[in-house]
């Protein structure tokens, strides 16, 4: 599985937060971001069904909380 680089912009109080878990956690930031994103994700599909593939465009928007 290849590797990407993200860039996110985030405000320094938010950042010096999550960089006191992570250092709690016994993690860097980065992989802390990555244990959030995993979580974020499994509890998703679990209320939602597994990704599969890639979502066309059309499909990919937030539903609408009528």
């Amino acid at each position: 599985m290849a590797t990407k680089s993200v860039s996110i912009r985030i405000e320094q109080e938010m950042l010096d937060k999550i960089g006191y878990i992570a250092d709690y956690e016994g993690r860097s930031v980065n992989s802390h971001v990555l244990v959030l994103i995993r979580e974020n994700i499994k509890a998703f599909e679990l209320q939602n069904g597994t990704i599969t593939g890639k979502i066309p465009p059309d499909v990919n928007v937030k539903p609408s909380k009528k």
